[in-house]
C-alpha cells in the first residue's frame, strides 16, 4: 500500500469542492449577501417553512423543531452513508489481503527512481490489483454519498440562518437567536467525540493520518458556533450524536 501524508484524504477529496461550486453555481446573490438562485429556492426556502410549519405543530417550539428535522435529514440519508461504509470496509479487507505483495513490489523498486522503472511499477501494481479483484477508481464511488448529502445540509443549515423566526424563541436553557457557550462546548465535545468513535477499528498509521483531521472538526464547529446563534451549534450538536450512533451500527455491522 503507497504511503500516505496527513493531507491524503484532503487531496482525496478535493475534486468534491469544485464539483459542489459547479452544483451551487445556482446560489448567485443579491445585494443584501442571501442567495436568489435554484439552491435557495428548492432548498433553503423549503426547509425555511418545514422549519415553521414543523414549529407551530409543535406549539411554536422551534428548538424541537430542529432537532426533529435534523434527525429525519439524517435518517434520510443514512442509507447512503451506510453504504460508503460498508464500501470503505471491503475495500480495507482487499487491501490488507494484497499488502504483503505491495510492500514486496515497493521493495523491489525502493532503489529506483528512473521513469522506466515507475511506470513499470504501476504496471505491477495494477496487475495485482487484477489479481485479487481490486478497482482503483471504487474508491471515488464512495464520494457519491457525501455528494448526496452535502447539498441537503447545507440548505437546511442556510434555512436555519435565513429564518428570522427562530431567533425571537429560546429553548430549554438558551435564546435561539444568541450564541451560548455551553452548547458551543457541547457541540464541541459531541463533535471530538464523533472523531474518536470513527477512528474505532483503524491501523495505527491510519489513526495518525486521521488524527488532524479529527481534530480539525471539533475546533472548526467551535469556532463558528462562538460566532453563531444557538440555533446552530444545537444542529451541529443534533446532528453530530446521530452520527456517533449511525458509527457504531456501522463498525459493528461491517468491521
Amino acid at each position: 500500500m503507497e504511503k500516505q501524508s496527513v493531507f491524503t484524504p484532503i487531496k482525496k477529496y478535493s475534486f468534491i469542492g469544485v464539483i459542489l461550486l459547479i452544483f451551487l453555481a445556482g446560489c448567485q446573490g443579491n445585494g443584501n449577501g442571501e442567495s436568489t438562485g435554484w439552491f435557495q429556492h428548492y432548498l433553503v426556502e423549503t426547509f425555511s417553512s418545514i422549519i415553521k410549519g414543523t414549529a407551530n405543530f409543535l406549539g411554536d417550539n422551534y428548538g424541537l423543531s430542529i432537532i426533529l428535522i435534523t434527525l429525519l435529514v439524517r435518517l434520510l440519508i443514512m442509507p447512503f452513508m451506510l453504504k460508503q461504509m460498508k464500501k470503505s470496509a471491503e475495500m480495507k479487507k482487499h487491501m490488507d489481503v494484497v499488502k504483503p505483495d505491495m510492500d514486496e513490489l515497493k521493495k523491489k523498486y525502493s532503489d529506483k527512481k528512473d521513469v522506466d522503472s515507475q511506470k513499470k511499477m504501476q504496471q505491477e501494481m495494477m496487475q495485482l490489483y487484477q489479481k485479487h479483484g481490486i478497482n482503483p477508481l471504487a474508491s471515488l464511488a464512495g464520494c457519491l454519498p457525501l455528494l448526496i448529502q452535502m447539498p441537503i445540509l447545507l440548505g437546511f443549515y442556510y434555512a436555519i440562518r435565513q429564518t428570522p423566526e427562530i431567533a425571537t424563541h429560546s429553548f430549554l436553557w438558551f435564546n435561539l437567536g444568541q450564541t451560548d457557550l455551553l452548547l458551543t462546548a457541547i457541540a464541541v465535545a459531541i463533535y471530538f467525540l464523533q472523531a474518536k468513535v470513527s477512528q474505532i477499528n483503524m491501523a495505527p498509521e491510519m489513526k495518525k493520518q486521521m488524527a488532524i483531521m479529527g481534530y480539525l472538526s471539533p475546533i472548526m464547529i467551535g469556532i463558528f458556533s462562538f460566532n453563531s446563534p444557538a440555533a446552530l451549534p444545537l444542529y451541529w450538536s443534533v446532528g453530530g450524536a446521530f452520527l456517533i450512533i449511525q458509527t457504531i451500527i456501522a463498525k459493528k455491522k461491517y468491521s
